[in-house]
């Protein structure tokens, strides 16, 4: 059972005034170079709720941590990466790139914990020091559709201190997706999420107004990707008051994959970032969005 805070939020979640449609505004798109020999295949991405710093995971076990230039509109400048942690496991030898050391989703707690969860070798991890050794959670239940490459992409923390995870596929393009929480030592089975077609999950976040951002992914081949993000107040219950806050067109962005919604509840901020699988034909692009209601934009706001 949820406690009371997210209980507050889930009520919170819900009370937004009838007819108020949450509308979706492209800030801007930021293309992130770097140097490094280990730059690229990002996964996952964490914002902090000011929009200054950053963590970015890759799909093969390393993180990036650094600060964000804004420029007076909001829109990035520049990301400075100030440490670069290969995550190791439970002995602390670092994790190869492959089967058991594909991470893919990200989750930080407010005193700094990293949780990531890993494909392949499907697991949740947690990192007091993100250079130090793993504490590994008992495994997740094997769910339908689970494989060597569509595991647990979507991983998210919510508010009572839950971890909520979402496989990459279920059993059949009908099938909803299972939604898995670990809280007080055990995995259950949470809710279920409806499936549609060829649209995958690849990312989660709990946003600051308690609702459940699901970031999902469609490749079409020669034509590329199109991306997702759909908003929800999920519980028990299963998804309630659903949008579809973005939904992109085949090649407008790169292959996105991590998510981060930040800011205020009067002032969302959605930050997404791509995978390039270390490919010279895509890039590591940084999407952010703001999320309005729309009579408050009617009004100008």
């Amino acid at each position: 059972m949820p406690d009371r805070r997210h209980l507050a939020l889930i009520l919170i979640a819900l009370a937004a005034p009838a007819g108020a449609e949450p509308v979706a505004q492209h800030l801007a798109t930021h293309i992130w170079r770097h140097d490094d020999s280990q730059f690229g295949g990002f996964s996952g991405i964490e914002i902090t709720g000011d929009g200054t710093r950053f963590h970015a995971l890759t799909d093969r076990a390393h993180l990036f941590t650094g600060r964000i230039d804004r420029d007076a509109a909001g829109r990035i400048t520049e990301l400075h990466i100030e440490d670069r942690a290969h995550l190791s496991d439970r002995d602390g030898t670092p994790l190869p790139a492959g089967h058991l050391g594909d991470s893919e989703g990200l989750a930080v707690a407010p005193d700094g914990r990293v949780w990531v969860s890993f494909e392949g070798l499907h697991r949740v991890v947690g990192y007091d020091d993100p250079h130090g050794p793993s504490d590994p959670l008992p495994r997740p239940p094997v769910l339908p559709g689970l494989g060597a490459n569509s595991g647990f992409e979507a991983l998210a923390l919510r508010d009572d201190g839950a971890l909520v995870i979402v496989p990459e596929r279920s059993a059949s393009v009908t099938t909803p997706f299972t939604v898995l929480a670990f809280q007080d030592g055990a995995w259950t089975e949470m809710t279920q999420i409806r499936r549609d077609g060829n649209w995958l999950p690849v990312g989660a976040d709990y946003g600051p107004d308690g609702r459940f951002y699901l970031l999902e992914r469609d490749f079409l081949g020669p034509l590329g990707f199109r991306s997702r993000l759909r908003s929800m107040v999920l519980d028990a219950e299963g998804p309630q008051d659903e949008h579809v806050l973005i939904e992109s067109a085949p090649m407008q962005f790169d292959n996105l994959e991590g998510v981060s919604v930040w800011g205020s509840p009067d002032d969302l901020r959605v930050t997404m970032i791509s995978d390039d699988n270390f490919l010279f034909l895509q890039r590591t692009e940084i999407v952010e969005y703001r999320i309005t209601r729309s009579d408050r934009q009617a009004q100008g706001n």
